[in-house]
């Protein structure tokens, strides 16, 4: 089944869709932390992800550090996400149309009128939301910490 059909098989039966989106490059706790509330504002979770091209256009010629197949297969397998769907745009803004869910999330970092797809979600009465990071950390937070580990010989 395409996964066009799954959502709309999901819609039919009334469930509650959450989209949200990123590069999910090296996962970490505070994705896990913001996929289990994220999913928790609905009964699906859909995550976008970047494509591997997408990710260098927005993170530099060094990301990402996993191929988009494995870190597609790591969040296919968390618990909270029903559908991952990889996306080449810079931004979801096309599979957000494609979607269309009740609920748009992003993390807090994020003011909502920064939030790519937000009006559109709001003009047929979705929601759209941000989650506050409780971990305070990021994947280019983690390859930092790598390389100076790697520099300062503790590595």
């Amino acid at each position: 089944m395409e996964w066009i059909d799954k959502v709309k098989k999901w819609k039919r039966e009334g469930k509650r869709i959450v989209f949200t989106n990123g590069c999910f490059d090296i996962l970490h706790a505070g994705h896990v932390d913001y996929l289990q509330k994220a999913k928790a504002l609905g009964d699906v979770l859909i995550v976008g992800l970047n494509s591997d091209a997408s990710v260098r256009r927005l993170k530099g010629k060094e990301r990402p550090v996993n191929p988009q197949e494995e870190r597609k297969k790591v969040l296919e397998a968390l618990k909270p996400v029903d559908l991952v769907v990889v996306f080449e745009e810079d931004t979801p803004e096309r599979l957000i149309r494609e979607i269309k869910p009740d609920v748009l999330v992003k993390g807090g970092d994020w003011s909502i009128d920064k939030i790519v797809g937000a009006d559109f979600v709001k003009s047929y009465g979705g929601e759209v939301k941000t989650i506050q990071f409780v971990h305070n950390t990021s994947t280019t937070d983690i390859i930092n910490r790598i390389r100076q580990k790697v520099s300062d010989g503790t590595c």
